[in-house]
């Protein structure tokens, strides 16, 4: 009875935490999956990464689910990166539980969780050699948070030469981290393909975030007006970017819990703010302060 117990049992991914580890257990998955033949892959080839700071969620899980459908080996990083953060009150109070998140991986498709301890990715401490974000790193999230996207591009390339993967994907919410991402990995030919998987949103279609969890009741139905400022923006469009504008400011004033930092409009190509006359695709991109907690949503537009 154990036995078959057992083979019901959801699997659950292999936890390491060194570099040296982690590329021992992808060459031996790798192994497994080539031993077990191409059938039981299907359409599905190499390695695919989900970089993650913890804290896991549904919106996490579906990057996870669709690295599965694309890989047939899926490692999970889980390291919470103290170079992208500017304030170290943030980073002291960010949420850490491996164990949980580990569970919440279990039968989700991640063979491999990747937890490093600082030291392990910093062995000299501060890390002399970065990569930066250029004028886009400095914009928006940037602006309001210096450094933090030289952090986020440095850690991402070197989760990248550790895991070695074909594949790497990002929630679309994090819509300036996928750009600068993406650009990099261009840029330096790196020889792996972005995939950009839809922001998953609860029922109220506020976007899924680790930071949700610091809001109180009325900060939580408070935070809604993000997805309103999108959805008002949306539906004005057709109308151009002055009216995009306009719909999206009406609807981000009257909550006093609510601290705007940006509203933007920008171009998917350049993550640069579009003209007053251009007409075609774009992306809104909105941060605020809800009570003390930091959000942030995006949405695809057309303008027409």
């Amino acid at each position: 009875m154990a036995e078959a117990s057992d083979a019901l049992a959801p699997h659950a991914p292999v936890v390491v935490t060194t570099v040296a580890e982690l590329r021992r257990e992808i060459e031996s998955a790798t192994a497994r999956v080539g031993r077990a033949g191409g059938d039981a892959a299907g359409d599905r080839s190499g390695v695919a990464l989900v970089p993650t700071m913890g804290a896991l969620h549904a919106g996490h899980l579906a990057l996870v689910e669709r690295a599965a459908e694309l890989a047939e080996v899926v490692v999970v990083s889980i390291f919470v990166n103290p170079l992208q953060f500017t304030d170290p009150a943030d980073l002291e109070r960010y949420p850490r539980d491996l164990d949980a998140d580990v569970r919440i991986l279990t039968g989700r498709g991640a063979d491999i969780v990747f937890a490093p301890e600082v030291g392990e990715l910093y062995p000299h401490g501060d890390i002399a050699t970065r990569i930066t974000a250029g004028r886009v790193g400095g914009m928006f999230e940037g602006r309001s948070r210096p450094g933090h996207f030289d952090g986020v591009l440095t850690v991402v390339a070197k989760l990248l030469n550790a895991v070695g993967p074909q594949v790497v994907l990002f929630g679309e919410k994090d819509a300036q981290q996928v750009f600068l991402v993406t650009r990099m990995v261009a840029e330096l030919n790196m020889p792996v393909r972005v995939e950009v998987v839809e922001t998953v949103r609860d029922s109220d279609e506020l976007a899924l975030s680790s930071r949700n969890r610091f809001l109180d009741a009325r900060e939580r139905r408070a935070a809604v007006t993000l997805p309103h400022v999108l959805e008002a923006a949306e539906s004005a469009a057709d109308r151009g970017i002055d009216a995009v504008l306009a719909a999206a400011q009406s609807a981000a004033m009257g909550e006093q819990l609510v601290d705007l930092d940006y509203l933007a409009v920008v171009h998917p190509d350049t993550f640069l703010p579009v003209d007053d006359d251009y007409r075609g695709r774009a992306r809104v991109v909105i941060a605020a302060k809800v009570g003390d907690t930091r959000l942030i949503d995006t949405t695809a537009i057309y303008l027409g």
